[in-house]
């Protein structure tokens, strides 16, 4: 995705966020997706689907694979010199529709693993930036080729969220933000070794975990009773534990102690005036 186009994607962001009917958890809509539809599928191609880390995460888990797998054969990232961090997306088939490599006749084979937007649709959320004291609001997309607002189901929007299983997602996208939103991010950009732990922790969970357990990291670090055991075979904590280690790593925050003993003085100086 060059500049052009990252461009055009903000300005359709603060779009949105102007001009966007808004809705509530208890606002109303009608919706409905299912093989009877005329539209069925038709909108599983020519996306761009911009994945999470849990959407990389349960995808790979899904077709029992490893994320570093998942990510080499399935997704890219575009290069954008003014890209502040690597953002991974779903690589598409190279058909005609450039549909998505999960997609079939009866629907998604993945559909219980599937993406973070694929769920929301035709939901929207918006989430201002730290600066923008506007709360957060849901909206609905209306695409020319989509019969599903045409149905008769109607759903609250708290309704559909939660059908859709979406808490899990807005966990760990909270916990994400606190990366992606820092201020830190605004004045001072990563470098290129700082842009390839950010990758790794975010998005190759499996890749982290041999950095936690077969490099000096445990030597190094001090962790809490019990956790080690649990980053070995719980993904969750894992990827909970991975936000603590970029907040340590890219901005130098006090989220993980470092052995006493293995401090200098300058060390020990430095992390009382972080704390």
């Amino acid at each position: 995705m060059g500049s052009d186009q990252t461009r055009e994607r903000e300005a359709m962001a603060e779009k949105i966020l102007e001009h966007a009917p808004r809705l509530s958890e208890n606002d109303r809509f009608v919706f409905g997706c299912y093989p009877g539809v005329s539209c069925f599928n038709a909108c599983c191609g020519n996306v761009n689907i911009v994945l999470t880390p849990l959407d990389i995460l349960r995808m790979a888990r899904r077709l029992k694979t490893t994320t570093s797998d998942f990510l080499s054969r399935h997704t890219f990232v575009p290069f954008n010199g003014e890209a502040k961090l690597p953002f991974v997306f779903l690589k598409m088939t190279d058909d005609d529709r450039k549909s998505c490599p999960f997609v079939t006749e009866h629907g998604c084979s993945i559909y219980e693993d599937r993406p973070w937007p694929c769920r929301m649709y035709p939901l929207g959320e918006a989430s201002p930036g730290a600066d923008n004291p506007d709360p957060g609001f849901y909206f609905l997309i209306h695409e020319p080729h989509c019969q599903g607002h045409g149905e008769k189901k109607e759903w609250t929007v708290a309704e559909w969220v939660g059908d859709q299983g979406i808490a899990q997602y807005r966990e760990m996208g909270e916990l994400w933000k606190t990366i992606l939103l820092h201020p830190y991010l605004k004045t001072m950009p990563l470098d290129p070794a700082r842009m390839e732990m950010f990758y790794m922790a975010s998005y190759d969970l499996d890749k982290f975990r041999e950095f936690v357990f077969r490099s000096r990291f445990l030597g190094r670090f001090k962790l809490e009773d019990g956790i080690e055991e649990m980053l070995r075979s719980d993904d969750m904590v894992l990827m909970r534990f991975a936000v603590r280690w970029l907040r340590f790593a890219l901005f130098g925050e006090a989220t993980l102690e470092i052995r006493p003993e293995l401090l200098s003085e300058r060390e020990r100086e430095m992390l009382k005036n972080r704390r």
